[in-house]
């Protein structure tokens, strides 16, 4: 239960987070936001250190600090890339890939073999979400740099957020299996991976574009930063220990559905038919955790 709790909990933070994410997207370079948000943040969780003992394994501190660069570094910075290229629901109908990528990579690397209820449940979850996000034709999108004629383009940084994110939630999963680290621990570890490897892209030069934003902002970013970073990727962790890979990501997936309550504020129409398949993948996800 604990782990249900928080993957909801976890996609309700990201959402909320992504909402003030995308504007400063249109203004700033991906990479940078990525980079400041993580600092914050790993600032925030800096005493997590203290449960840190000579007895951990250097190993698996070596594991989540890949898994930091590859979900959080990459992945984070892919996403805020494609949200800035492409718009927000070209973006999260790729997302939709990562229930089955997540199950499919639990199935052939950490042999988490799920019942044939959960894969139904997952399937159900994953066609479900795409058909929400493609009915959201109604809703104000950002302007994109790219031509829909560029498929490549258009579908590389999602893809590749996609790709990043399982990656690294399935490496986080791995050290779960084998040592008895906190969440709270993990996340910093996590979050220092992603922070020096795109210190090191950057040259060790960053841009603190918060000192160009006016205090109404700042005070925003700071509560993304809080809800989305903090909160939301320590959630995402507990999910990691609790639940497997496979189902734990059903559940992270939810944000699609989350943003239903942001439509006034995009401008996106709620019909009937995004009403029934939300329904259904409520159903897909009942199926998951029973």
């Amino acid at each position: 239960m604990i782990g249900i709790l928080s993957a909801f909990g976890a996609a309700t933070s990201w959402t909320y987070a992504c909402f003030i994410w995308r504007s400063q997207t249109q203004k700033y370079k991906s990479i940078d936001i990525n980079l400041i948000k993580n600092i914050i943040a790993f600032l925030i969780f800096i005493p997590a250190f203290i449960n840190l003992s000579s007895t951990t394994e250097l190993k698996n501190i070596f594991i989540l600090l890949i898994s930091g660069i590859i979900g959080i570094g990459l992945g984070d910075t892919f996403y805020l890339k494609s949200l800035q290229t492409i718009g927000t629901r070209k973006t999260l109908s790729i997302e939709t890939l990562s229930p089955l990528m997540a199950a499919l990579s639990g199935e052939f690397f950490i042999n988490e073999n799920l019942t044939t209820k959960s894969w139904v449940g997952i399937i159900i979850v994953t066609i479900s979400l795409f058909i929400i996000l493609r009915k959201g034709n109604n809703f104000k999108e950002e302007n994109s740099s790219f031509s829909e004629k560029n498929n490549f383009k258009i579908f590389a940084f999602p893809f590749l957020s996609v790709l990043c994110a399982v990656l690294g939630g399935l490496l986080s999963r791995m050290v779960f299996l084998q040592s008895n680290l906190s969440p709270f621990l993990t996340t910093e570890i996590r979050l220092l991976g992603a922070i020096i490897f795109l210190i090191s892209l950057k040259g060790f030069k960053i841009n603190f574009f918060l000192k160009n934003i006016d205090k109404k902002q700042q005070k925003r970013f700071f509560i993304s930063i809080l809800l989305g970073t903090n909160i939301g990727i320590l959630l995402q962790q507990v999910v990691f220990k609790t639940l497997p890979i496979g189902v734990g990501w059903a559940l992270l997936s939810m944000s699609p559905v989350i943003s239903l309550f942001f439509a006034k504020t995009e401008e996106r129409e709620i019909t009937k038919k995004i009403i029934f398949f939300t329904c259904f993948l409520f159903f897909g996800l009942t199926l998951i955790i029973l």
